[in-house]
């Protein structure tokens, strides 16, 4: 299979940016490529994991798609210990 036959799945990439955990999913050819899209759009982020998408248990905790970014800080509700 090419490069450019290879079909995209979904995937799941953690990353840490200023102390804080954040994970994304977005669509790619491998879990490596999905790491090096995360870290080309967040230069500054440590990636943790990139795993494929469990579409079960990933429906239930959804995360935002790459570019559908959260504020980094503290979660809404929750104060900052």
């Amino acid at each position: 299979m090419t490069q450019e036959g290879a079909r995209k799945r979904r995937y799941v990439v953690g990353f840490r940016i200023e102390g804080r955990y954040r994970h994304v999913q977005l669509d790619a050819r491998d879990a490596l490529d999905a790491a090096q899209r995360v870290k080309g759009a967040h230069p500054e982020a440590h990636i943790t994991y990139a795993r494929r998408h469990n579409q079960r248990a990933d429906d239930r905790h959804p995360e935002p798609m790459l570019g559908e970014e959260r504020p980094i800080g503290p979660a809404p509700g929750r104060s900052k210990r």
